[in-house]
């Protein structure tokens, strides 16, 4: 069976914290409105059914875009809710959450390492959909995330993912200044956090985001414009 691409071109990942005092949903619906393309619901202090409603809410935002909802970690509440999840290393085994969703939900896992990625690549076709792949750079939005990787990483793990047929999503630390650099590494989407969720206006910070990567690709790095827009975004 092949399941419906998912567009990961600009994946939000919801910060619970930084959307205060707007809340979740609302940013989610002005970021999709800007142009996100994929939201992940993450909240690790959230309770079961804290996250339950949270999720439902943003939900109801989404209800019409097509832009679809993965929940962080938690597959079971990705099953109650009918959506897919993303798991680390630590999480439930992407095998696993594969079969308590089913063949039709999304379902995307993180690496760090190239031992990580050639145990991705080995799992069954179909069972993961994606690779969220970083830090590729320094962060602060994650305590305990693994040490930066770095765009020679990325542009290694992209190239041998591409072998197996799994698109790559980059995070950790991207915004407007090294999107485009994100991207030439070889990323099917750069996924971001602070970049929105911690911006005044989350649709204007989706746009402008979507503007950098395709402005600077045009004209490379230095470029006036970009450096303005990046000043805007932080």
């Amino acid at each position: 069976m092949v399941r419906t691409p998912v567009d990961l071109s600009l994946y939000l990942v919801t910060d619970t914290r930084m959307c205060a005092p707007r809340g979740v949903a609302a940013t989610v619906a002005e970021a999709v409105a800007g142009g996100v393309t994929a939201v992940q619901l993450r909240d690790p202090l959230a309770g079961t059914r804290e996250l339950l409603d949270l999720g439902e809410q943003v939900l109801r935002v989404l209800a019409g875009t097509g832009v679809p909802l993965l929940i962080n970690d938690r597959a079971d509440v990705a099953h109650a809710l009918g959506v897919g999840v993303h798991v680390g290393q630590d999480d439930l085994p992407a095998e696993r959450a594969r079969d308590l969703l089913g063949p039709d939900a999304c379902i995307g896992l993180s690496v760090h390492e190239p031992r990580q990625l050639e145990a991705a690549l080995a799992l069954a076709p179909g069972t993961i959909d994606y690779l969220g792949v970083g830090p590729i750079f320094a962060q602060q939005t994650k305590p305990n995330a693994a040490p930066p990787v770095g765009l020679d990483a990325l542009a290694t793990i992209t190239s041998r993912a591409v072998k197996g047929s799994l698109p790559c999503v980059a995070i950790g630390g991207i915004g407007v200044d090294n999107a485009a650099a994100v991207r030439a590494a070889g990323a099917d989407g750069i996924a971001v956090v602070s970049a929105i969720c911690a911006q005044p206006d989350p649709g204007a910070a989706a746009r402008r985001l979507r503007a950098a990567m395709a402005r600077r690709a045009a004209t490379g790095p230095g470029d006036t414009a970009d450096h303005e827009a990046q000043q805007e975004v932080r």
